[in-house]
C-alpha cells in the first residue's frame, strides 16, 4: 500500500519488450538505499515488484494487464518517473490510501497557472472511472495523491502546488500528455457492496435486531 507522496523522481534507463510483457530498469538514489528483492515500488503510480538491483538502479517487471491499463509503455528511455516505496507500518499517512492498481490512463487537456498553483485538466476515454472521481475526493495521478477540484463526464482538474510540481514528474508534462490514474478504493468497494446489497438470499442475511420498537423501549426514542 502507497500514500500518494512521491519519494524521488528517477529516470527511465532501459527498457525490453516482449509482446505485453515488460522488463523496466529504473536509475534512483533514494528507493534504492534499503532496498530488498521482492519489495513493492510505484513507479508512476504503478505497484511494481524489485527483480533486481544494484546501488543505483532496480528491475521490474511489467506483466500484460498492467501493460495494458497504465502508460508505462509510452516512457522512453531517459524519461522520469515518479517512485514511491511501501508504506510503513507506523509511518505518518499524509496522502489517501493508494494501491498501486492502475484503473486507467488520461490525457492532459489543459495546463494553467491559478496564483501559486497549477491546474491540470485531464480527460479519460474510460466514463466508468468517473463515478469514483467527485469534486474535493482524492485521487492518484501518475501516483501522486491530489485532490479532485472539478470533475464532469469526461474529464477533471487537480490543482497542484508548487512544492508539488517541483518533486515530481509532472512538471516536465505538457497538453497531450499521458498519465495513469487510480480512483479511490473506498469508493470503488462501497460502490461494490451496494451493488450485491439484496442480491444475497433472505436466509443468508442476518435480521437486524435495531427496530423502533427497540429503540423506543430502551429509551433512545
Amino acid at each position: 500500500m502507497f500514500t500518494g507522496l512521491i519519494e524521488e523522481v528517477g529516470r527511465l534507463k532501459f527498457t525490453a519488450t516482449q509482446g505485453e510483457a515488460m522488463q523496466l530498469v529504473i536509475g534512483a538514489s533514494l528507493v534504492t538505499k534499503d532496498v530488498s528483492l521482492g519489495d513493492s515500488i510505484a513507479v508512476n503510480g504503478v505497484c511494481l515488484t524489485v527483480t533486481a538491483f544494484d546501488a543505483g538502479t532496480f528491475a521490474a517487471d511489467v506483466m500484460p494487464e498492467t501493460y495494458k491499463r497504465s502508460g508505462l509503455h509510452l516512457l522512453k528511455n531517459g524519461d522520469p518517473v515518479n517512485l514511491e516505496r511501501a508504506m510503513q507500518a507506523g509511518a505518518r499517512f499524509g496522502g489517501h490510501i493508494v494501491q498501486g492498481h492502475v484503473d486507467g490512463t488520461g490525457k492532459i487537456v489543459s495546463r494553467h497557472s491559478d496564483a501559486n498553483a497549477v491546474v491540470f485538466r485531464i480527460r479519460t476515454d474510460d466514463p466508468g472511472l468517473f463515478r469514483y472521481i467527485i469534486p474535493k475526493g482524492s485521487v492518484t495521478v501518475d501516483g501522486i495523491s491530489l485532490t479532485v477540484v472539478d470533475a464532469d463526464n469526461d474529464a477533471f482538474s487537480v490543482s497542484i502546488i508548487p512544492h508539488t510540481l517541483a518533486q515530481t514528474a509532472l512538471q516536465s508534462k505538457q497538453r497531450g500528455g499521458a498519465v495513469n490514474i487510480e480512483t479511490d478504493i473506498i469508493g470503488k468497494y462501497v460502490d461494490h457492496l451496494m451493488h450485491f446489497r439484496g442480491l444475497e438470499p433472505a436466509a443468508a442475511a442476518p435480521k437486524s435486531k435495531l427496530t423502533a420498537e427497540y429503540l423506543t423501549e430502551h429509551g433512545f426514542l
